[in-house]
């Protein structure tokens, strides 16, 4: 018999919001190279997600979205700073300087570091066969590292993008309690307002560099904000409020494996990717599955996976 803290497992609507997210941030990845060409670093992070609050704002009017309490703006601030400023700031200016297969090793710790936090602030507990999971999915993304046949070259950004890890499991941690009081939609706005305001350091660089920017690059950062920006962070919120952070965590191994096919098939990329590169894939993936048929100890869970009670009447 399933356990309330089970109940995500047969909900269609919080594995098609993970499908979707995963797809939509897969593409980002190719859309950030776009981007660069014309851009900096700051100014991408700055444009996507001034494009995201700009949408998000746009619906919050109209459906005249209530203000967060004051006990609860705290944690909804440092969830933005951590899941939007520093998070995005840190992987572009790191990607700068170590190639792609190493920042995707980095970036792949994420799951481990979510893991550990969740087990020591959450009282999530993973089994034996949970974290034997996430190293089968870990191994699988450096077999992607070194099968992108640029070497793993560790230099000055490679900090930036550990530290960049490590944000995104803080802010799968921090985000679970305010996603017990707000819907996926509400947490989501505040915290992305709340992670551009930072941002703005970068405008004096946006206003300069847009008028010379290409059309493609332009465009592509604007749709990163509204898709892998504002509608992928909201459908993880969703099902972040649904389920274990630390089970949710590790389909972010999917990520690899969506962006080399991404690339492979972007007209103006075309990135084949190796053999190497794909058996990896398969790796993580079989990790993944692992996690989620065997890893959770659902009886240590039942406050981790408390849904948002409200959330229905937003319907």
């Amino acid at each position: 018999m399933k356990t309330d803290s089970e109940l995500w497992r047969r909900e269609r609507g919080t594995w098609a919001a993970i499908i979707v997210a995963l797809l939509l941030w897969a593409g980002a990845f190719a859309g950030i190279r776009v981007g660069l060409r014309s851009y900096g670093p700051g100014q991408i992070a700055l444009l996507r997600f001034g494009t995201a609050s700009t949408v998000l704002g746009i619906y919050a009017l109209v459906r005249r979205m209530r203000l967060p309490d004051r006990r609860d703006v705290p944690s909804i601030a440092l969830a933005g700073l951590l899941g939007i400023t520093i998070y995005h700031v840190a992987l572009n200016f790191g990607e700068q300087t170590v190639t792609a297969g190493a920042a995707a090793l980095l970036i792949s710790s994420s799951p481990i570091f979510t893991a550990l936090l969740s087990s020591a602030l959450l009282r999530e507990r993973l089994t034996v066969w949970g974290w034997t999971g996430i190293l089968v999915s870990f191994g699988g993304i450096s077999l992607i590292a070194f099968g992108e046949g640029e070497g793993l070259r560790f230099e000055s950004g490679a900090g930036l993008v550990l530290i960049a890890a490590i944000c995104t499991a803080l802010y799968f941690v921090v985000s679970k309690r305010p996603l017990r009081r707000y819907s996926a939609l509400d947490f989501t706005t505040y915290a992305i307002w709340a992670g551009t305001l930072p941002l703005v350091v970068f405008l004096p660089g946006l206003v300069r560099q847009m008028p010379g920017a290409s059309t493609e690059s332009t465009i592509a950062v604007v749709l990163l904000g509204v898709f892998p920006g504002a509608v992928s962070y909201v459908l993880w919120s969703h099902a972040l409020s649904r389920m274990p952070a630390t089970v949710l965590s590790t389909f972010l191994y999917f990520q690899p494996v969506n962006a080399i096919l991404i690339a492979w098939l972007w007209p103006s990329l075309r990135e084949v990717p190796s053999h190497l590169a794909l058996v990896g894939g398969a790796v993580s993936l079989a990790g993944v599955a692992i996690v989620n048929i065997k890893g959770m100890r659902h009886e240590d869970t039942p406050d981790a996976t408390a849904p948002f009670v409200a959330e229905a009447s937003d319907a």
